[in-house]
């Protein structure tokens, strides 16, 4: 049997969407990421000036969080927003 004519199935292509929703889950996982870093320092997050003259574990603790949350606006805020 011969078949002279190709058949195509097509299947519903379904999005992921995110978008500020996905933003806001990402902030919250590096705040969270955050207090964990100043708590293992020995610091309670949002008490500690920001200052050069910070301990240096906060200031390392800073540079991640703002590392993240740089992260977060470059992955999360390009999803399809709902």
């Amino acid at each position: 049997m011969r078949f002279s004519k190709l058949i195509l199935i097509t299947l519903p292509i379904t999005l992921v969407q995110g978008g500020i929703i996905a933003y806001g889950i990402c902030q919250t996982g590096c705040n969270t990421v955050a207090v964990a870093c100043y708590a293992g320092a020995g610091f309670v997050f949002g008490t500690v000036v920001a200052a050069p003259l910070a301990p240096p574990a906060i200031i390392a603790c800073n540079s991640a969080l703002g590392v993240c949350s740089a992260a977060c606006a470059a992955t999360a805020l390009i999803a399809p927003i709902p």
